[in-house]
């Protein structure tokens, strides 16, 4: 346990002398070494300041973190051994891009040789050697994001801390800056906090995925689990797209939910989070992905049958929502050919794959 929140909250008090808003609500969490974690959800959702609580810029209202077995609560971000890459880059614009990185080294009265090698180290690591004496006006946006890094893993802190920092880049930009990230990462073992609201950098770049709502975590786990077996509905409604559709629990069998959906029957592994009994009622996770489609109807599987309301075309693959006895479901189709298209006011049948459905409480 190498970086550790306790029971931590956050209270701002209200201007005007209402309640006071509880933008973190007794949030626990145990982040190893090494490991980078994501901290996910909508705006207000209490990530930033969960994430500005590690860094020191606010301080808890309650509870503890603790850092390397050693309580930090009341030590100022300067004595935190962290670093920051911020959203806005804040890059110094009248310094060079090798005086941008060294300038914490300098701060900490680092010169000489130990200063050249270790901005040099983090340029090699940036892919920014060759573009150290440029001002930050002569840089693209990646290679200003990049000098950002580069700043903070030249002090190399026990934690690397990130404030949504690719959201100022265009989207080809930040898929190449992700992987980068990671691959850094990676190389050097240092133990990361993320903060975004995108789905896919989380879910590309985690070891852990912690999903917030309201100030509190609504699930930690890794990303294939929080996919496919989100906690609640909230994590399965929040993380990509879901199809929720209202069934009855008929039993277990061979380690698996057995449900019904009118009169189709289907199953669902087991949940850690839901133990229902036979005749209770549950949600079933269906993904648009886990859906088949076909023209004919396959009687030996799990089928609904319904009637194509849109669809859109997107090369690769082809969106589709069908009504289904006044239910409208999302579906997938990868790779269609043109002649494996399905029109708007087609009836077709949607086969579930039932290996990746979820069951969820109604709740």
């Amino acid at each position: 346990m190498f970086l550790r929140l306790e029971n931590l909250s956050k209270l701002f008090v209200s201007r005007e002398g209402g309640a006071a808003v509880r933008a973190v609500d007794d949030v626990n969490l145990v982040i190893e070494k090494g490991e980078f974690v994501t901290l996910l959800g909508p705006s207000g959702c209490g990530k930033t300041t969960t994430l500005r609580l590690i860094a020191g810029f606010e301080f808890p209202s309650e509870g503890r973190i603790v850092l390397d077995g050693q309580e930090i609560n009341e030590q100022p971000p300067n004595q935190r051994d962290m670093a920051m890459v911020f959203q806005s880059y804040a890059i110094f614009p009248h310094l060079s891009v090798f005086e941008n990185i060294a300038y914490g080294l300098r701060i900490k009265k680092i010169g000489g040789a130990a200063l050249r090698k270790q901005v040099g180290t983090a340029l090699d690591l940036t892919e920014l050697t060759g573009l150290e004496n440029r001002q930050p006006n002569q840089l693209s946006g990646g290679q200003q994001q990049r000098v950002a890094l580069a700043r903070a893993l030249v002090m190399q802190p026990k934690v690397l801390l990130f404030d949504e920092p690719l959201s100022n880049l265009d989207a080809k930009l930040r898929v190449q800056m992700r992987s980068e990230i990671r691959r850094i990462q990676q190389s050097l073992g240092i133990t990361s906090v993320y903060v975004t609201h995108d789905q896919d950098e989380a879910m590309v770049l985690s070891d852990k995925i912690v999903v917030m709502s309201q100030g509190r975590i609504q699930q930690a786990d890794s990303a294939p689990n929080i996919y496919r077996r989100p906690a609640t509905r909230f994590v399965a409604d929040f993380i990509g797209r879901a199809n929720f559709l209202p069934v009855t629990v008929e039993g277990r069998d061979a380690g698996r939910w057995v449900v019904r959906l009118g009169d189709v029957t289907t199953t669902a592994p087991i949940s850690p989070n839901f133990s229902p009994k036979p005749g209770d009622a549950g949600l079933l996770l269906v993904r648009p992905e886990s859906i088949r489609l076909s023209r004919e109807r396959h009687h030996d599987r799990p089928t609904l049958q319904g009637t194509v309301e849109r669809t859109s075309y997107l090369g690769s693959l082809a969106e589709y929502d069908v009504d289904v006895n006044g239910r409208r479901l999302a579906a997938v189709q990868y790779d269609p050919g043109i002649e494996d298209l399905y029109t708007v006011g087609a009836e077709i049948y949607l086969e579930l794959i039932a290996e990746n459905l979820y069951l969820l409480p109604t709740d």
